[in-house]
């Protein structure tokens, strides 16, 4: 019996020592990785991110060097040079909508963050990613009243495994005109443009001026001719359907040409439709490049006063803008966004961690906007204050970074844990510089997507769909809803990355000239 009991006791001793020692060494774990984020390595690799995605013919000073030409035809049917821009994730369409939403996003973080941009040495590699972009918009608006707006079928490009340089899908390029609307593809390409034109005003005023000649041309054109896209372009309908509609997209568009051109009728277009339209109507738990609705109303709380009745509006746009905010922070009495026990952001199962990089982007703006004019954020259960969303939206970038229960980083390419088979045709297979042989359709699904080996080419900086509402990950190609990466998931980490990083230095710009008024 006494040695039963001496050994029962032996026992809950080892247990509790082994315990307390876990319990230090994930302690010890969690202080060195928080100290070891490197937030300028991620925006550095996030902007390499958008190298690897370019369609089209590549520049000499091409960094990601697995890639090489490709969709050089594109157009070529429809007697339009469509070559150039990005494709959008793991497959090989150029969608317009989500294009051009990432091209706004990455436009506001420079707008936003472009001093932190630059010290960090990234500035120029933002601006070109931009330009990739910008420049493709103005070759697809041949017209005034004609956006082309897709390029290649999702429906034939699932059925292949290719890279991008072996491509024998369908190339059929869509528009919308005057017969055939899409005020949603219109405005969102409109936005991006103006806010691209503020990127540019100083450093390259032609080119800048000649965004915003497009952009007012699309928004009129959107308008005017008000109508779904996915209703004018079926090939889009199963992909990036306007679930939302496009009232939320004329207002957004609106709002960045104000804030572009300093133009009276923008405003007042977004105020006048302001409850029609949704703007001041919608509250709204998410932000994506559907759902422009939280954004916008974002914008519009910034702006300075007006006049009597222009500052009711303004207010109930903030009003909205503020639901979504203390949404995400938990402090509404109903609505608030769910998290996983690891405290993430979890909107949807399918690509939930684009709700994350785009929400803790208007978080953090929102914090600085509330810090500079020394305000509280209104929530239902309580006024939260700018650092305490400061801090949360940090929390959210650290766990895409790796603290999280799984101790991976969900930045491709980043830190000693992360995703390696990433759902990307270019990437699983081996490099065209390396393998020129031609890969068929059904070769690829035959000989790449199945194996169980890493990716051959590493996709730096693209931002996974993530873990689930449990913070679990599943790193395999068939999981396209988890290891699956989009343009839009990672554009609004730039400016994220770089305000971090800006404030581990306490940086500084003095000469801020090159960059734009915010």
């Amino acid at each position: 019996m006494e040695g039963s009991k001496i050994h029962c006791k032996f026992s809950r001793r080892t247990i509790f020592f082994q315990q307390w020692t876990t319990l230090v060494y994930i302690f010890a774990f969690v202080i060195r990785f928080t100290q070891s984020l490197d937030y300028s390595e991620a925006l550095s690799k996030s902007l390499l991110y958008f190298e690897a995605q370019r369609s089209g013919r590549l520049p000499y000073n091409q960094r990601a060097i697995w890639r090489h030409h490709s969709g050089l035809t594109d157009g070529l049917d429809q007697g339009v040079d469509l070559v150039g821009g990005y494709y959008d994730a793991g497959d090989n369409v150029k969608f317009q909508l989500p294009m051009a939403f990432t091209i706004t996003m990455l436009s506001w973080s420079v707008i936003e963050y472009g001093e932190d941009i630059a010290a960090a040495g990234e500035y120029k590699y933002a601006l070109e990613a931009i330009k990739w972009g910008t420049d493709y918009f103005v070759k697809a608006h041949t017209h005034p009243h004609v956006l082309w707006v897709q390029v290649g079928e999702g429906d034939t490009d699932h059925y292949c495994w290719q890279r991008p340089e072996d491509m024998t899908t369908s190339r059929r390029a869509f528009k919308v005109d005057e017969d055939h609307p899409g005020s949603d593809v219109a405005g969102e390409t409109a936005a991006a443009l103006a806010a691209a034109s503020i990127v540019f005003r100083r450093t390259n005023p032609h080119y800048s001026h000649l965004l915003l000649v497009h952009a007012e041309q699309l928004f009129e054109f959107g308008d005017k001719y008000r109508g779904k896209y996915d209703t004018s372009v079926g090939a889009a309908k199963g992909y990036y359907p306007s679930l939302s509609g496009y009232k939320d997209e004329l207002l957004w568009a609106a709002m960045w040409l104000y804030k572009a051109t300093d133009k009276s009728y923008y405003l007042k277009y977004a105020l006048q439709n302001a409850q029609s339209f949704g703007g001041t109507t919608w509250a709204i738990a998410e932000f994506s490049w559907d759902v422009k609705y939280a954004g916008l109303q974002l914008l519009a709380s910034k702006l300075p006063k007006q006049g009597k009745e222009d500052n009711k509006i303004l207010q109930e746009y903030r009003s909205k803008a503020e639901h979504y905010i203390c949404a995400c922070m938990n402090q509404n009495n109903k609505t608030n966004v769910h998290r996983t026990p690891g405290g993430l952001l979890y909107i949807r199962q399918w690509n939930n961690m684009q709700y994350v990089s785009n929400a803790a982007f208007l978080l953090m703006i929102h914090s600085d906007h509330l810090r500079e004019t020394n305000q509280m954020a209104r929530c239902e259960r309580r006024p939260v204050g700018p650092e305490e969303i400061f801090t949360f939206a940090k929390s959210q970038v650290d766990y895409i970074l790796g603290l999280n229960p799984r101790g991976m980083s969900y930045l491709v390419g980043y830190g000693p844990k992360y995703p390696r088979r990433v759902h990307h045709r270019g990437a699983s297979v081996d490099s065209y510089k390396k393998r020129k042989g031609f890969i068929s359709c059904t070769q690829g699904y035959d000989n790449w997507f199945g194996r169980k080996n890493p990716n051959p080419n590493m996709l730096f900086g693209a931002l996974v769909g993530g873990p689930d509402n449990k913070d679990r990950f599943n790193d395999h190609r068939r999981n396209y809803m988890q290891t699956e990466a989009c343009t839009y998931n990672t554009a609004p980490l730039v400016g994220l990355f770089a305000k971090l990083h800006g404030l581990d230095r306490g940086t500084n710009i003095e000469d801020s000239t090159l960059f734009s008024a915010k």
